[in-house]
């Protein structure tokens, strides 16, 4: 396994995610929320449930476990060190959480379902949101949510401060943050097929017919996706269907969409030049972005952010 000794996140990070953030970070009520947020939060409760929740990962407790994630640490060079917990969950899945004390969650549902190098390439991905600093946002996204739609005017205003508009930019954030940890899992597992094989374990993989389940028709699932969008209506559907009006609100980009992005990446330059050691170290200067491309982006973000607000007022209506 590659090592990035000092690597930046900013090496890795996709382009989408920035343009993303910026377009976040730029919303009116953000900075009303992220004062808020700081002031009423705390992320010990969290620790302290998950210390009488879950089993710790350690030395002798999953070690084999352990072990990968010591060397998943190492070769993205995150430090320090997050914790990391197993919760009982028959659900695959896995999360990143916590800023002063970082710690990822692994469902048990992940260790029963995947094999080890698909295990690895989960914390990888998640190790991936802790290096790119996603994990305060993904925190104040859920936050504001809850706010906004359950405690409203309890919440010290915060429920009639934050718009729809800005609950649907941190989701749009939160799809494209997850191409950056996509990223991360690729540099450290080196292996295409395993983090694809991985997400479509996830997607829709069983254990006991593991051996029906074939790479190469899942690609080719995806490349039938991305060929609806030859059709403007099926565009519109999967821009409903993200932003919550056909169906629940995605945190994630759907798992063919992800692949289609990776297998893009894994033929770059950008990634090649990773991979033989030549990438953004840490103490460097800051990345220089295209301003003008990403203020384009950023305003077509804004824009579409806006028009889906104005649809949901009308459905409310009718």
């Amino acid at each position: 396994m590659a090592t990035y000794t000092g690597i930046s996140s900013e090496a890795f990070r996709h382009p989408l995610d920035r343009q993303a953030e910026q377009t976040l970070r730029s919303l009116p009520g953000f900075d009303f929320l992220a004062r808020k947020f700081v002031e009423f939060f705390a992320e010990r409760p969290q620790l302290v449930y998950l210390m009488g929740n879950t089993i710790q990962v350690g030395p002798r407790q999953y070690s084999t476990i352990y072990q990968m994630f010591r060397e998943c640490v190492r070769d993205l060079d995150v430090y320090p060190e997050p914790k990391l917990f197993v919760e009982q969950n028959a659900i695959a899945n896995s999360y990143a959480l916590g800023q002063e004390h970082p710690y990822i969650v692994i469902n048990t549902g992940i260790l029963d379902l995947l094999d080890e190098a698909e295990i690895r390439t989960v914390l990888a991905h998640e190790l991936g949101h802790i290096k790119c600093g996603h994990t305060i946002l993904i925190q104040m996204a859920t936050w504001a949510g809850t706010a906004a739609s359950v405690l409203g005017e309890m919440t010290f205003g915060i429920g009639n401060f934050v718009s729809q508009g800005l609950i649907l930019a941190f989701y749009e954030w939160r799809r494209k943050a997850e191409l950056s940890s996509d990223r991360a899992a690729l540099l450290v597992v080196e292996d295409l097929d395993t983090v694809m094989t991985t997400m479509m374990k996830i997607a829709g993989g069983s254990h006991k017919f593991a051996h029906e389940c074939h790479l190469q028709e899942f690609i080719k699932q995806s490349q039938e996706y991305q060929a609806l969008d030859e059709n403007g209506l099926n565009q519109i559907y999967k821009l409903l269907m993200y932003n919550g009006m056909l169906g629940s609100m995605q945190s994630h980009p759907f798992p063919v969409e992800r692949i289609h992005y990776l297998q893009d990446w894994a033929k770059s330059a950008e990634y090649q030049q990773i991979r033989q050691g030549n990438y953004r170290r840490s103490s460097e200067s800051a990345v220089n972005i295209n301003t003008e491309s990403t203020d384009a982006e950023a305003e077509r973000l804004r824009n579409q952010i806006e028009e889906l607000q104005r649809e949901i007022e009308r459905m409310k209506r009718t």
